[in-house]
């Protein structure tokens, strides 16, 4: 019918642009899906990670004879002890911490203030704004078009605070029933999955499903037993060189080590402030920590908990947070890596796959 390929790949970029441009024409039928998809992410989202996380306790009170259901309800009501436990101990001291740190916001910015009335009149100060590199009319209009849109800005963030909360109770009310169904009917899912595959594809399919089912469970493992070191070495570290707020700098630590290389920065930055507003030697102090545990973090405790089964080269995971956080902000950043993962095992299994079948093929013409 085409007489080069030219022609046919030509017509199909035609197809294909003529496919998207009505796509977009007709993009408010896709609204619908949209919201129903964006709604649920998060809850489920949420329950897959908690999924892999729980469910080899689950199996393993299974294989101690226990009935699959009454082992979570078991699991829920230890994890709901634990974390009422933690809210007890913690809680005080953490709620302590932060109406301090509230409090003394205002002490902090007058010392800020303080340290840059004191640069502006410092020779540097002025020599660089003889240079004109910024005009200071300039800075002026910015800041002056700041706080004009200063209510604007404020009424759009509470907005946004109370969609927070809403999408937060959502969550919260939601990811206990879907987990429970998770957990409860996750080991079935394997051999569903298969009666849509053909018989002579299913070896390979269960393949790649056991795997990626263990690369995720690997990292998200993994990632906790690691952010809690960071968090227990940061608090105890912060302990020692006396510096204030130091188990809430510590959590802040450990939740933003999720993300690789860049969460430590993240996490240490607000230590690093409050330290520099004391002295810069206490200020020096925190990266010496912050360094001391990453480093033990890096070399240590990452490879004996997560191994080397997710090794991806630096260069590649600096790539993927960067492009994740182009695109999704914080989200795609966390994503990111257990994602670039789980392709990475799905695509070599099939590369894997393709190999033996044309190494089974080769034989079979052999043989004949």
């Amino acid at each position: 019918m085409f007489r080069t390929k030219l022609h046919f790949w030509t017509l199909e970029l035609l197809l294909l642009s003529l496919l998207f441009y009505v796509g977009t024409k007709i993009s408010f039928l896709f609204e619908p899906i949209v919201i129903f998809t964006s709604t649920l992410f998060f809850p489920i989202l949420i329950s897959g990670f908690l999924f892999f996380l729980f469910n080899p306790t689950v199996d393993f009170l299974v294989k101690r004879r226990m009935p699959r259901g009454l082992a979570i309800l078991l699991l829920y009501v230890f994890f709901l002890g634990l974390i009422s436990l933690l809210v007890g101990l913690v809680g005080p001291s953490l709620s302590r911490q932060v109406t301090d740190l509230v409090n003394n916001l205002p002490d902090y910015f007058n010392q800020v203030r303080k340290f840059i009335e004191d640069s502006a009149e410092s020779k540097w100060f002025l020599w660089t704004v003889e240079q004109d590199y910024v005009p200071l009319q300039e800075v002026g209009d910015s800041l002056q078009k700041y706080l004009t849109n200063l209510p604007s800005n404020i009424t759009n963030s509470l907005s946004s605070v109370f969609s927070v909360v809403t999408n937060i109770t959502l969550v919260v009310v939601t990811v206990p029933f879907i987990l429970f169904y998770m957990l409860k009917d996750g080991d079935k899912l394997p051999s569903s999955i298969m009666k849509f595959v053909p018989v002579r594809y299913r070896k390979p399919a269960l393949t790649v499903l056991k795997e990626t089912g263990e690369t995720l469970a690997t990292y998200i493992q993994g990632q906790m037993l690691v952010c809690m070191f960071v968090g227990i070495g940061t608090f105890i570290g912060y302990l020692i060189i006396g510096l204030p707020y130091a188990f809430l700098f510590g959590l802040i630590g450990a939740v933003t080590n999720i993300i690789p290389y860049v969460g430590p920065f993240i996490g240490a930055a607000p230590a690093v402030i409050v330290a520099l507003i004391h002295s810069p030697t206490e200020a020096l102090l925190v990266i010496l920590v912050v360094t001391i545990i990453q480093q033990l973090d890096g070399n240590v405790i990452s490879p004996l908990v997560i191994g080397k089964k997710l090794n991806t080269h630096p260069l590649t995971i600096i790539i993927l947070l960067l492009v994740a956080g182009n695109l999704a902000g914080i989200i795609g950043m966390i994503l990111a890596v257990p994602t670039y993962s789980v392709v990475k095992t799905i695509v070599l299994n099939i590369v894997k796959f393709i190999r033996i079948r044309k190494e089974e093929k080769l034989e079979e013409d052999i043989l004949e």
